[in-house]
């Protein structure tokens, strides 16, 4: 004869196995909606600047390298690079009734040493599907809101259409070497994590799998970050007006 300890113990153990194979059919159904997301990025201006504080001229400027120093009471200065972007891209096929939010990234990514691809995320931000809007770690106003546009929606794709223009990046890049200006081949690139209610979870395909595709573009064009400009001394500068002088008499 079985106890109560045992019975408790049979139940519990056949509604966790039913769980399991009801979550496993949920994480299956994703593979059965399409996703073709596709983006189109390009970084704009360059300009260059230098100064102590790099967070100065942010909003000044497109895309340049400032020098500045790591932490508040650190001695040593090491050279940023800020780059401001544009974004057109279309994610709303990555949206469906399992997902509970996107996580949408941009990079920077340059070659390093003996093959090695340095990465640094410059862009990031978490979009939700309307049921996971309460999780959203935003003011009552904004959320209700973001409530108003979706009303009345467990889905919405269109949250997943993204037209960025002249964005402000949130991170600045820079190297452990300290040293970023004149870096080539600096590349663009889209990404995103896609998080399930139920299931694992997924970032850009590197291939094509059965309706999973790869993502079409997301990457710009090569570019090259601009050198420091070297501000000439007072000293200099009088030196050379005081020639310039002698020079016209």
């Amino acid at each position: 004869m079985f106890n109560s300890f045992n019975r408790i113990q049979n139940v519990f153990g056949f509604f966790t196995t039913v769980a399991c194979v009801f979550g496993a059919f949920i994480a299956a159904t994703d593979l059965f909606s399409a996703r073709e997301p596709s983006g189109i990025i390009t970084p704009d201006k360059i300009q260059v600047g230098q100064q102590d504080n790099p967070q100065l001229t942010m909003a000044n400027a497109h895309a340049h390298s400032v020098k500045g120093r790591p932490h508040y009471y650190s001695t040593k200065k090491e050279e940023y690079a800020v780059i401001r972007f544009s974004l057109d891209a279309d994610l709303s096929s990555l949206f469906t009734w399992n997902t509970k939010n996107l996580f949408v990234y941009v990079t920077a990514d340059w070659p390093g040493p003996d093959n090695t691809t340095n990465s640094a995320v410059i862009w990031d931000s978490i979009i939700t599907n309307p049921s996971a809007d309460h999780l959203l770690n935003i003011g009552p106003a904004t959320l209700k809101k973001l409530r108003k546009s979706s009303a009345g929606k467990s889905i919405d794709p269109s949250r997943g259409k993204l037209k960025l223009k002249n964005q402000k990046p949130k991170y600045q890049i820079t190297h452990p070497s300290g040293k970023i200006a004149q870096t080539q081949d600096v590349t663009l690139k889209l990404h995103y994590n896609v998080q399930p209610w139920v299931g694992l979870l997924t970032w850009n395909m590197p291939k094509d799998l059965f309706l999973w595709k790869t993502m079409s573009g997301g990457q710009s064009k090569k570019v090259a970050l601009p050198a420091l400009k070297v501000k000439e001394s007072k000293d200099t500068n009088t030196k050379t007006s005081t020639k310039a002088k002698k020079a016209k008499a």
